[in-house]
């Protein structure tokens, strides 16, 4: 029977008790992901889903062996250089926060080793040639919160969001899709992931007088700029949100402030709630029913999601990919690459992929759901 191989960091209290002996596996999966630092709140979610992993796919034992990055691309790097020279993976799944993410990558690409990546990271052209996207890009997942702005007649918006590479891929591409709607920019500010407070950043916002304001951030970590617009005095139905912010952690820790937003979503998070046509819905119901069951009601979130989401491409790519090479082969590894880009439309729980040789991140433009935050929990927004 396989077994799990998880090892982390010292700093992760009793997880590294967890750890058990590596299986004589023949798939190896190396993650790395965030267990401690400023998005650990990300990562966590994220373990809790690896650990509902299958004992084998494509008839293939699964050998998992889980690194903390705390939050660090430094080490994160480390971590998959680790995975290639030593554990001789062959698919490298993390990170959850996007700057890690983002320098796992070029380490990837020179092994020739698909990275199934668990944040939504914009790379620049010529790179990124065997990193695959698990969650949405922000131009798909802008969408729907352009749509209800041109519903609402929203004609000025400000931006308050993370001053890193997430932050950032947001402002990238909502900019234009406001603009070709009429939507004019009037602020932006940003934060880092680590401050406490955005007092100088929403007065700022506030002068501009936007008649919406999107945050730009995620997890718990969502609830404190979102707060500190409601108390400089914004009004709380004007305050949007993105995918990052999409789980219950905003509502535990924004409590009354972040009644009446907006958030932007994959499926996952409200499968119960959308219509049956949804092709993800039935996926979803599934993600949520057996998180649940493992971690309690109200844990399921889209990080959890993301690693359900790692299985169901992987269950699709790898019997294709097994026809030209076995596990621990150069052979493998690119033929997992080939079949990634090639297997075409494939629902999973957080939307519906098709990655091509040109498109890494393949969700469909109507992938997004909109919700709005209703006595403490969500609401779709039709």
């Amino acid at each position: 029977m396989n077994k799990i191989r998880i090892l982390a960091a010292a700093a992760t209290a009793g997880f590294a008790a967890l750890a058990s002996a590596p299986a004589l596996a023949d798939l190896t999966i190396g993650v790395s992901i965030s267990l401690t630092g400023p998005t650990s709140a990300l990562g966590i979610p994220t373990k809790n889903g690896i650990a509902l992993w299958p004992k084998e796919i494509g008839g293939e034992k699964l050998n998992v062996i889980v690194l903390d990055d705390a939050t660090d691309p430094t080490k994160a790097v480390q971590n998959t250089r680790k995975f290639l020279n030593e554990d001789k993976v062959d698919v490298i799944v993390g990170s959850t926060a996007t700057p890690v993410a983002a320098a796992m990558a070029d380490v990837a690409a020179e092994g020739k080793t698909v990275q199934l990546m668990l944040s939504p990271v914009n790379l620049p052209e010529g790179r990124g040639g065997w990193s695959f996207r698990m969650p949405q890009s922000t131009a798909v997942m802008a969408i729907p919160i352009v749509e209800q702005w041109k519903k609402l007649g929203v004609k000025t918006y400000g931006f308050l969001g993370y001053a890193d590479a997430y932050g950032e891929a947001w402002l990238k591409d909502i900019t234009p899709l406001a603009e070709k709607a009429g939507i004019k920019q009037v602020a932006v500010e940003r934060f880092a992931r680590t401050d406490t407070a955005v007092t100088g950043q929403a007065l700022k916002l506030m002068s501009a007088n936007p008649d919406a304001i999107l945050v730009v951030a995620s997890g718990s970590g969502s609830a404190m700029p979102h707060k500190g617009l409601v108390e400089r005095g914004y009004a709380k139905g004007k305050i949007y949100q993105t995918h990052g912010a999409a789980t219950m952690d905003l509502i535990r820790v924004g409590g009354a402030d972040v009644e009446g937003s907006f958030v932007s979503s994959g499926p996952a998070v409200v499968a119960e709630k959308l219509p049956d046509s949804n092709a993800s819905k039935a996926l979803g119901v599934q993600f949520k029913n057996q998180f649940e069951a493992a971690n309690g009601k109200g844990s399921a979130n889209q990080f959890a999601a993301h690693a359900f989401d790692v299985v169901l491409v992987l269950q699709k790519a790898v019997p294709i990919a097994l026809k030209k090479g076995k596990p621990g082969t150069p052979e493998f590894r690119a033929a997992l690459k080939d079949a990634f880009e090639t297997m075409g439309r494939t629902p999973v729980s957080q939307g519906v992929l098709n990655w091509t040789a040109t498109d890494h991140f393949g969700y469909t433009p109507e992938t997004g759901v909109l919700l709005k935050v209703v006595n403490g929990d969500w609401q779709v927004v039709h």
